[in-house]
């Protein structure tokens, strides 16, 4: 009976504590989003590089594809 007496006020207090420091960082929701909207951002810049890249060989006269050897 004393063990569970002490656990409960051990874990009771512990509690009382975590709820008392409410400054212990962002949750991790916000930082998944943001990170989402990251790797969105580079994806699309990725796809306009290679367009652009994509149009200025096109624009090449005679353009050929190169040939494996």
């Amino acid at each position: 009976m004393h063990l569970y007496t002490y656990v409960y006020a051990a874990v009771s207090s512990r509690l009382a504590e975590l709820r008392r420091d409410t400054q212990r960082g962002d949750s991790p929701v916000p930082t998944a989003v943001i990170i989402f909207g990251l790797v969105a951002v580079a994806m699309a810049v990725t796809g306009l590089a290679l367009a652009k890249a994509n149009n200025w060989m096109n624009a090449i006269p005679n353009n050929t594809a190169p040939k494996a050897p």
